[in-house]
C-alpha cells in the first residue's frame, strides 16, 4: 500500500499542531477526513505515528523518525515541478565539457567564470580529451560541449571560433632565435632539431606548422602530442617546438618564445563545437551565454 501527499500534509499538519482540530483547520477541512488520511497512512506505513487520546496529541518514535522525511517529500514535491520548468528552458541542468589541454591555458578558465556568472544553477562537467575524442563523445552523448581544433563535419556538428592567437617557437634560452628582434621565418629554422607534433594525436598543430614551415624528416627528434611535454623537452634543450601564444603562459624555466611568421597573424583556431541535435537545454542556455566570446576575436 502506498500514501498520498494529502496524507503526508495532513500528518505533518498534526505533527506540527498536536492537535486534530487545529490541524484541520489549518487545512481548511473537517476533523473525521483528517483523522481517516492519518489512519490510512499509518496502514500504509505500517506503524503507528501518533499516539491520541481525549485529552492529547503526540509522536510516536516512529512518528518522529517519519515526520523528517514527511517534510523532506513534500519539500521535494512542491519544489520539483520548478526544478523540471527551470531544466527544461536550460536554467538549471548539467551541461558536460571536453576540452583540450592546450584550451586550459586561460581560456578554459575564462570560460567557466563566464558560465558560472551567466547560468549559476547549471554545474559543468570536465573533461580533458583530444578534439577526436571530443567528437566521439559529442556523438555518443558523452558531452555537451567541446573546445576542440577544426575541421569539423559541419552537416553534424554546429561551431563558433572561441579564441585565435599566435603560432610561437619555443627554443631553449640563450637560443638564438630568441635575440632575432623580429619574427623567425622558415629559413631562420633551417637545420634546425625540431620537437614535433604527432602527425595522428595532434594532426591539426601537425598540419598547422607542416603548411609554414617545411620540416625535413632527419631534424625531427621527437614526435609528442602535448604541448606541455614539448616545452619541457626543449628546456631540457632537446630542440625547439611550435606552440600557441597561450603556452607562454606556462612560463617553464630554461624556455623563451618567439613569434612565426605566418600568412595569418594569428592561425592559431579553439572552436566550440557540439551536436546539432543535441536535446540538452542547457547547453544551449551555455552556448547563448557564451556567445558574445565568440565573435572569432
Amino acid at each position: 500500500m502506498t500514501f498520498t501527499l494529502e496524507q503526508l500534509r495532513g500528518f505533518v499538519a498534526v505533527a506540527d499542531e498536536l492537535h486534530f482540530g487545529r490541524a484541520a483547520a489549518r487545512l481548511k477541512m473537517t476533523q473525521p477526513p483528517l483523522s481517516r488520511q492519518i489512519q490510512k497512512l499509518e496502514r500504509a506505513v505500517g506503524a503507528q505515528l501518533l499516539e491520541r487520546d481525549n485529552r492529547r496529541v503526540t509522536l510516536t518514535a516512529a512518528g518522529t523518525a517519519f515526520l523528517t522525511e514527511a517534510r523532506r517529500l513534500l519539500t521535494l514535491a512542491d519544489t520539483a515541478p520548478e526544478l523540471a520548468r527551470r531544466v527544461s528552458s536550460g536554467a538549471s541542468g548539467l551541461v558536460r565539457i571536453g576540452f583540450t589541454a592546450a584550451s586550459a591555458y586561460g581560456v578554459l578558465g575564462e570560460l567557466l567564470n563566464d558560465l558560472s556568472r551567466e547560468l549559476p544553477e547549471v554545474d559543468v562537467d570536465l573533461t580533458e580529451m583530444v578534439t577526436r575524442e571530443q567528437v566521439a563523445g559529442l556523438l555518443k552523448e558523452e558531452v555537451d560541449l567541446g573546445l576542440a581544433r577544426p575541421p569539423f563535419d559541419e552537416e553534424t556538428f554546429g561551431s563558433r571560433v572561441l579564441h585565435r592567437e599566435a603560432l610561437l617557437v619555443a627554443a631553449p634560452v640563450g637560443h638564438r632565435l630568441l635575440a632575432l628582434g623580429r619574427p623567425a621565418t622558415a629559413s631562420d629554422l633551417s637545420g634546425e632539431p625540431v620537437v614535433m607534433h604527432s602527425p595522428t594525436k595532434a594532426k591539426y598543430f601537425y598540419d598547422l606548422v607542416a603548411g609554414v614551415v617545411p620540416i625535413a624528416t632527419e631534424n625531427i627528434v621527437h614526435t609528442v602530442s602535448q604541448v606541455l611535454t614539448m616545452l619541457w623537452l626543449v628546456a631540457a634543450g632537446r630542440g625547439v617546438a611550435f606552440v600557441p601564444a597561450s603556452a607562454a603562459r606556462l612560463a617553464i624555466e630554461g624556455v623563451g618564445f618567439v613569434r612565426l611568421e605566418t600568412p595569418t597573424p594569428e592561425p592559431v583556431e579553439l572552436h566550440l563545437l557540439w551536436a546539432r541535435d543535441s536535446k540538452n537545454p542547457a547547453l544551449w542556455r551555455a552556448l547563448a551565454a557564451l556567445e558574445r566570446r565568440t565573435d572569432g576575436t
